[in-house]
């Protein structure tokens, strides 16, 4: 079976909790769990998320050569900054799909530039938790 890593960035442990305005009431835990639910007998779903950049990075580096056939990433605000999570996408071999859950062209500028879409095989933005799903779907899709 087929495994897709979703990797979060920073404060996305905070999800629930934080700017609920923004991210919405359910916890990472909860979303997480939905997606499994969703995929499950079609897909395994691993889940990492780190505050640090570097621990990122380690973890794109050790599943980016085959170990999981795409990875979902939400880099957090490492997107509007991290020219070496780009870096490390770029190096690898596995497709990462870039999500966010809200609409990032909708909000403060800086936020609106992402140094990782133009080394990642799309992005999904704007539409709550369901970006981690339909990054999933699009991950197992065999003909993208």
């Amino acid at each position: 079976m087929p495994e897709i890593l979703i990797i979060n960035g920073p404060n996305l442990n905070l999800t629930g909790r934080r700017e609920p305005d923004v991210y919405g009431t359910r916890s990472m835990d909860e979303i997480i769990a939905n997606v499994r639910a969703h995929f499950e007998g079609h897909a395994t779903i691993s889940y990492f998320q780190s505050n640090h950049e570097g621990h990122i990075i380690d973890r794109l580096h050790a599943a980016g050569f085959g170990a999981v056939q795409g990875i979902v990433l939400n880099a957090g605000a490492y997107t509007h900054t991290s020219l070496a999570i780009a870096d490390a996408i770029a190096a690898i071999a596995t497709p990462v799909v870039e999500v966010h859950m809200s609409n990032v062209a909708a909000r403060e500028p800086i936020r609106r530039t992402s140094l990782i879409a133009p080394v990642c095989r799309g992005t999904i933005t704007g539409l709550g938790p369901a970006v981690y799903s339909l990054a999933v779907a699009a991950l197992l899709e065999p003909e993208l």
